[in-house]
C-alpha cells in the first residue's frame, strides 16, 4: 500500500529518494516524508499530500546526505497528517523508520512501552516499532541490526521497514514480512538502493535481490550485503538481473498514466503472446512441465481480488468450456478464512497484478497447507506470489502505474485464454479445428484493439453527457458479464459515480427498480446466441426512460435501433470478446472522470498494491 525508498552510497540521497517516491506514488499519496543523515545529524521532513508537497516543503532546508529513507503513505492507522506521516523517529531523535504494512498487536506493544515511560505523538502503529527498537537498543546495549531483529520478533502482522541511525552514517537496515521489499546492488557494493518494487531501482542497477519473510538485511556502503533471519540465521542473497522497460514508467506524451496504459494494450498483449502463440499451437512452459498434474485436477479454484477476480470469472468460463474441468472463483479475502475442502487433487490459480496482494498470498498459503498445486498468474517478476507458486504465467504487460487496472486485466484474461486453449487441446476436449481457429483469431486481437482505440475521440465526446449521473448500471451475459462488473468497477474507482454490474437477465430481479431518466445503462450487446434476449432487456429499460449505451459488434443494425448511444467493436470469436468489449468501458470511465476534473491516476482512498488486509 505504502511506498518505501532508501539509499546508501556516494551520491546525494535526496534526489534519488524523491525520484523513487514519484515512481511509487501509485502505492499511496496521503502524505510523504524522508530522513537523511548528514554530518552527525538526522534531518526529517514530512508533508501532508503528495510527493510534490514534500518537495515544496523542503525548499531552502538542508537535504544533504548520502544515506536516507523516504516514504509515501496510504493511511491505515491514523488520518493523513504531518504527525502521522513517515518517517517516525525515536525519542532521542537518533533513529528514523519507514514502514509498509500493519502491526496487528500494536496496542499491546504500545501499552507495554507506555508502562516503561515511553511517550507517543502519532496515531500510527509504525511509531511503536521505532520506539520499541530504540528501547531495546538502549536497554540491551546492542547494535541497531540486533535491536531491529529483536523488535520484529515481538511484532505480529505485516511489515516492510527501513531504518537509519545518525550514529551509523553508512548503514541501512531493512526487513520484511508479507510486504514486498527489493534491494538493488551497485558496482563494488558502493551503492545500494531499496524500494517496495524494482521500478525506482532499475535506472541505477539491474542487480536486485528480494527479501523473503522474516529476513533482515544489513546494508553497509563498501561491504557485501548481509541477510539474516530475525532468529539470527545467515541467508545467502539470491541476486537476480531485472529487465524493466523504463519507458513504461513515463507517460509518453499522454496526460495520464491510465490513458497511456489503455493505449499500451495492443503492444503489451503482443508481448504476452510472444514466444507462446505460434501459428499452429500455444506453447506454455507451465503446461508442458506440469501437464498431467493440471489435466488430472479434480477442479480448479481461482483466488483473486478486484479486477483480477473479474478476469478469473472469464477464466472459469474458458476452462470449463474448453477443458471440461470444473472451476470455482473465490474472493481471496473470503477463501482464506472460511472452511473449505481443498486437497491435493485441486489446482489453485492465484491471480494478482502486483504479485503482492496480501489476501491472495494468504489464500495460497492455506491452499499449499492442504496439498493443492498452485498456479500463479502475475505481472511483477520476482514478486512474492511468483515465488510462492509451483508454476504459472507472467503476463508481461509492464509496470502499471495508474491505480485503476487496465492492461493488467486484459493481460490476465489473455493468459487465462492461452491456458484454457492449451489445456483443452492437450485434454482432447477442444478439437484441432477449433483450436487452430481460435489461435488464428487470438493473434488478431491486438490489431482489433487498435481499431477500438481509434474511437477514443468519439468516446470522449460521449462521456461529457454522463458526468451528471449519480448511478450507472452495466449489464452483460456469458463472457461479457464479468466485463460488465469490470466496467462498473472502473467507473466507480475513478469517477466516484456509483455503478453496479449485473447479468442482463437478472435486471428484472431487482435493479430495474432503479431505472429512470437519470440512470444510464450500459449494455454489452455484442453478437451472441443470447443477443435477442439482451435486446428484450434493453426494451425493458427503454420503456422506463433509461438512457442506453450499447457496446455492439461492428456492423450491427438491430441494437442501434434501440440504444441511445452505440460503440462498436470488431467481430471476433465469442470467447475472445472480453478482450475487445472492455476497452470502450475503460475509455468511458477515464473520460467521465477527466470531464469531472478528477485525478484518474490517483483516485481518493485507493492504492495500487493492497499488501495489507
Amino acid at each position: 500500500m505504502c511506498g518505501i525508498v532508501g539509499y546508501v552510497g556516494r551520491s546525494e540521497a535526496f534526489p534519488i529518494l524523491i525520484g523513487g517516491l514519484k515512481k511509487l506514488e501509485y502505492r499511496g499519496y496521503d502524505s510523504a516524508g524522508c530522513a537523511l543523515v548528514h554530518d552527525g545529524s538526522l534531518n526529517v521532513y514530512k508533508a501532508k499530500g503528495k510527493v510534490s508537497d514534500l518537495e515544496s516543503s523542503v525548499e531552502g532546508k538542508d537535504t544533504h546526505g548520502t544515506v536516507g529513507i523516504a516514504h509515501t503513505r496510504w493511511a491505515t492507522h491514523g488520518v493523513p497528517s504531518v504527525i502521522n506521516a513517515h518517517p517516525h523517529v525515536s525519542l532521542d531523535g537518533e533513529i528514523a523508520l519507514v514502514h509498509n504494512g500493519i502491526i496487528e498487536n500494536y496496542a499491546v506493544l504500545k501499552e507495554n512501552l507506555q508502562k516503561k515511560g515511553v511517550e507517543f505523538m502519532s496515531e500510527t502503529d509504525t511509531e511503536i516499532i521505532v520506539k520499541l527498537i530504540e528501547y531495546i537498543k538502549t536497554h540491551r546495549g546492542c547494535d541497531l541490526a540486533t535491536a531491529v531483529r529483536m523488535a520484529l520478533h515481538q511484532a505480529i502482522g505485516a511489515y516492510a521497514i527501513a531504518v537509519i541511525d545518525k550514529n551509523a552514517p553508512d548503514e541501512l537496515i531493512v526487513a520484511r514480512k508479507s510486504s514486498p521489499l527489493a534491494i538493488g546492488i551497485g558496482k563494488d557494493n558502493e551503492e545500494f538502493y531499496i524500494a517496495s518494487d524494482a521500478s525506482p531501482i532499475a535506472e541505477y542497477t539491474k542487480q536486485v535481490t528480494y527479501l523473503n519473510d522474516e529476513e533482515v538485511a544489513i546494508i553497509k556502503r563498501g561491504q557485501p550485503l548481509k541477510i539474516l533471519t530475525i532468529l539470527n540465521q545467515d541467508v545467502e542473497p539470491n541476486v537476480q538481473t531485472i529487465d524493466l522497460n523504463l519507458g513504461m514508467l513515463s507517460k509518453g506524451g499522454f496526460p495520464h498514466f491510465m490513458l497511456k496504459e489503455i493505449f499500451d494494450q495492443p503492444t503489451v498483449l503482443r508481448d504476452c503472446m510472444r514466444g507462446r502463440l505460434m501459428p499452429d499451437r500455444i506453447v506454455l512452459s507451465a503446461v508442458e512441465n506440469h501437464k498431467q498434474r493440471l489435466l488430472n485436477a479434480r477442479r480448479f479454484i481461482v483466488v483473486s481480488c478486484g479486477t483480477s477476480w473479474h478476469a478469473g470469472m472469464i477464466g472459469k468460463q474458458l476452462i470449463e468450456t474448453f477443458c471440461d474441468i470444473p472451476v470455482e472463483v473465490e474472493y481471496a479475502s473470503e477463501f482464506r478464512y472460511r472452511h473449505s475442502t481443498v486437497d491435493k487433487r485441486d489446482v489453485v490459480i492465484a491471480i494478482s497484478q502486483s504479485g503482492e496482494t496480501a489476501d491472495t498470498l494468504a489464500a495460497i498459503e492455506k491452499a499449499k497447507a492442504c496439498g493443492a498445486f498452485i498456479f500463479g498468474i502475475v505481472n511483477a517478476v520476482g514478486s512474492s506470489i511468483a515465488r510462492a507458486t509451483d508454476t504459472g504465467i507472467y503476463i508481461h504487460v509492464g509496470p502499471e502505474i495508474g491505480v485503476a487496472s487496465t492492461k493488467a486485466f486484459t493481460g490476465q484474461t489473455l493468459a487465462l485464454t492461452m491456458l484454457a486453449l492449451s489445456l483443452g487441446h492437450a485434454n482432447g476436449t477442444l478439437s484441432e479445428e477449433n483450436y487452430r481457429t481460435l489461435i488464428g483469431e487470438l493473434g488478431c486481437i491486438p490489431d482489433k484493439i487498435d481499431a477500438v482505440l481509434k474511437q477514443n475521440d468519439s468516446i470522449r465526446e460521449l462521456s461529457r453527457i454522463f458526468t451528471y449521473a449519480h448511478n450507472f448500471l452495466y449489464l452483460g451475459r456469458g463472457y461479457n458479464f464479468p466485463v460488465a462488473l469490470e466496467g462498473a468497477l472502473k467507473l466507480k474507482e475513478i469517477s466516484y459515480i456509483h455503478a453496479e454490474g449485473y447479468p442482463a437477465a437478472e435486471m428484472k430481479h431487482g435493479p430495474i427498480a432503479l431505472v429512470d431518466r437519470e440512470m444510464p445503462v450500459v449494455f454489452i450487446a455484442t453478437h451472441h446466441k443470447l443477443l435477442n434476449k439482451i435486446m428484450s432487456n434493453m426494451m425493458e429499460v427503454k420503456s422506463r426512460g433509461g438512457r442506453i449505451i450499447a457496446i455492439v459488434t461492428e456492423g450491427d443494425t438491430d441494437v442501434r435501433k434501440i440504444a441511445d448511444e452505440v460503440i462498436e467493436v470488431p467481430n471476433t470469436e465469442n470467447c475472445l470478446v472480453p478482450l475487445l468489449s472492455v476497452i470502450p468501458l475503460q475509455l468511458l470511465a477515464y473520460h467521465v472522470a477527466v470531464a469531472k476534473g478528477l485525478n484518474v491516476d490517483q483516485p481518493r482512498n485507493l492504492a495500487k498494491s493492497v499488501t495489507v488486509e
